[in-house]
């Protein structure tokens, strides 16, 4: 055993941090008066072993920050040259319907093993088995330091796969968001081009009702005016006005430009814009001048023309309203 070698160095680099349980037994000395320098050494050899195999755990895990298979395959060779008899000590480890086996691999009756636990949960067992009978000791062949080394690389095994097993889920978390503001990015694009779209259309139907009003619609009322009376003249000029009012959009525009507007005051603001009096308004809606003049005086408030010495037709026609007010008032 004195002339077994680790085939492992150890290498630079930081130390995981190891649970306090237990890990006093790997620095006793055992004397008990005993003085004889071979008997000495070797357990100071032993103890070497064992605080040399807890470092080379924190190497591996350095080593393998995403591979936790890689981790225990190497962990798994490595740990029979930790025992007492390196030369017919072999190792297993069960994680999570895995096994990861040393070389020369047995099941035989002397082993011990320790549960591994994530999340306080069982999830495997590392076991250490001796291919022939070996000196009895502290648990069975087993040394009691060697009971404390396993105890503490089955926790380290739990930790290191705990932090492992965050890390991946941290990562699949970020490739998830990485692929869903990418899709939000594609359905962004694919919506600006729908609405572009939808755009250019209703600019096609704007230019095609446009045409049709002053090709078709338009030459008949003029040819029906010239048959009507003057009282009657004064309904088909309204009629042409809405229709220009569907090729100028000034309702859509001062809607959109003025919230705070009623219908009822938009209608009224395009009867004004084409001229019509008060009286004729009433006329026309069924209802008293006295209404008409305060839906005047509202639309003035509105327009943040009242107390000006402007003139509420002059001023819709003009387009002075446009931009003058585009929040609610």
């Amino acid at each position: 055993m004195e002339n077994e070698k680790n085939p492992f160095s150890p290498t630079g680099g930081r130390h995981l941090p190891f649970p306090s349980k237990d890990l006093a037994l790997l620095w006793r000395i055992p004397f008990h008066g005993e003085t004889e320098p071979d008997k000495v050494e070797n357990v100071l050899r032993e103890r070497i072993k064992e605080l040399n195999c807890l470092y080379e755990i924190s190497q591996l895990a350095e080593c393998y920050l995403h591979s936790l298979d890689d981790l225990l395959q190497e962990l798994v060779n490595f740990l029979p040259y930790s025992w007492q008899y390196p030369e017919v000590t072999c190792a297993r480890i069960l994680f999570k319907e895995k096994i990861y086996t040393s070389d020369r691999f047995k099941v035989t009756s002397w082993r011990q093993s320790a549960r591994i636990y994530m999340y306080h949960e069982p999830v495997g067992e590392v076991g250490i088995f001796y291919l022939e009978e070996c000196p009895p000791a502290d648990e069975g062949p087993f040394l009691k330091e060697e009971r404390a080394l396993l105890d503490t690389v089955a926790e380290q095994i739990g930790t290191i796969a705990t932090r492992i097993s965050a890390e991946m889920e941290l990562q699949e978390a970020n490739r998830q968001l990485t692929l869903e503001r990418q899709a939000l990015q594609e359905a962004n694009t694919a919506l600006r081009i729908l609405l572009s779209r939808i755009e250019q259309e209703k600019q096609e139907i704007h230019r095609d009702i446009k045409t049709n009003v002053e090709k078709i619609l338009m030459p008949i009322l003029r040819a029906l005016a010239s048959q009507l009376s003057p009282a009657q003249v004064k309904y088909v000029d309204m009629l042409q006005n809405n229709l220009e009012e569907i090729t100028s959009p000034f309702i859509s525009k001062l809607s959109l430009s003025y919230h705070s507007m009623t219908p009822t005051e938009i209608a009224i603001c395009n009867m004004i814009r084409n001229g019509m009096r008060t009286k004729e308004i009433a006329e026309m809606r069924g209802i008293s001048e006295a209404t008409i003049n305060r839906h005047r005086e509202k639309i003035r408030r509105k327009l943040k023309i009242t107390n000006q010495d402007v003139n509420l037709a002059t001023f819709l026609q003009s387009g002075m309203w446009e931009g003058k007010e585009k929040l609610p008032l």
